[in-house]
């Protein structure tokens, strides 16, 4: 049996060749990865304790260093129990994407699936991981939360799901399909030239993606000289997304909906919701799961994180921590 140490590893692995669903090809695939905690080892060498974390869609790997508030010593995720493996998606740098690979358009399109998928292959070939102890993500890593554990229902023991949903329709439709004819408006992006047009249709598109960023409350408690000034921030970060990044993860985003495998998941579920989130509502997108999943605890948190980060990690690691006790039962 190996010996257990901590671990923090930052590095990118390159798979070979990836093959997406739409059976495209992609050649010397770039995952990017943080390895974080401490491994722990069967008898046949095998870890035994891997948590995979899925950043949300703007994220990369390092987004697991957010919340030192779940993996310090004593917290839920406490790195001296649990090996976290944080990877970034197909699709996002600097794993392999359209602009890192320079294909632009002419990347493969993928979906959630596919990137699952590449995560699946990295965890082979990597670190010869199959099965994993959890799969936790929030927001669009939810998205691959909720895939990987219905396509690949034995291959983790339970998964964590905040602030996310089982598939793409209602508000959320309308506003990657208002998305989706922004760019197809774009009469450069097609164009092997970059054109300054094409930023200002990442402006506009960042200005409806700042729309959910706050709950419904912290919206009608800011003037509107308050949402100018944290609206102009929002989109000047937001720059930083490749237009050609965007429009294949907004694409991915319309074509979601896992809800009929639902009832193939056998991981043990947890799944996070704030009452008053615009874009994710326990209503439509958690509620219903009690029913669609077999094994599903559902928390409706009082809060988003936004503006509130003390009182929604209070909520947050008291829930985490029941379910791990009844887990450990």
């Amino acid at each position: 049996m190996n010996d257990e140490k901590f671990i923090y590893e930052y590095d990118k692995f390159n798979l070979n060749n990836f093959k997406f669903q739409n059976g495209e090809i992609l050649e010397d695939v770039t995952v990017e990865f943080i390895l974080k905690g401490t491994p722990k080892y069967d008898d046949e060498g095998n870890i035994i304790n891997a948590i995979i974390y899925c950043p949300n869609y703007d994220r990369n790997c390092f987004s697991i260093n957010d919340y030192p508030q779940l993996t310090d010593p004593g917290t839920p995720f406490d790195l001296n129990k649990f090996f976290i493996i944080s990877i970034t998606s197909l699709g996002v740098p600097d794993s392999s994407c359209p602009s890192t690979t320079g294909l632009k358009y002419n990347f493969p399109k993928y979906d959630f699936l596919d990137k699952v998928n590449c995560k699946k292959q990295f965890l082979k070939e990597k670190l010869n991981i199959e099965k994993v102890q959890a799969v936790v993500g929030r927001g669009m890593g939810g998205y691959e939360v909720y895939t990987w554990a219905c396509e690949y229902p034995d291959d983790m023991d339970f998964i964590i799901v905040a602030n996310s949903s089982f598939k793409t329709n209602g508000y959320r439709y309308v506003i990657a399909k208002g998305i989706e004819s922004i760019i197809d408006s774009s009469k450069d992006f097609y164009s092997d030239i970059y054109d300054e047009s094409l930023t200002k249709t990442m402006i506009t598109i960042n200005k409806i993606l700042y729309s959910q960023y706050f709950s419904k409350r912290i919206f009608q408690e800011m003037t509107n000289n308050e949402i100018d000034v944290l609206m102009d921030e929002f989109v000047e970060q937001g720059l930083f997304i490749d237009i050609y990044d965007y429009n294949l993860q907004n694409e991915a985003i319309i074509h979601y909906d896992i809800e009929d495998k639902l009832s193939n998941v056998k991981a043990k579920t947890l799944v996070l919701s704030p009452y008053d989130d615009l874009y994710f509502t326990p209503e439509f997108d958690t509620v219903p799961l009690k029913n669609l999943v077999d094994d599903c605890e559902i928390v409706v948190l009082s809060t988003c994180e936004d503006r509130s980060r003390q009182i929604y990690f209070k909520e947050l690691i008291s829930a985490l921590n029941s379910f791990f006790k009844k887990i450990e039962k």
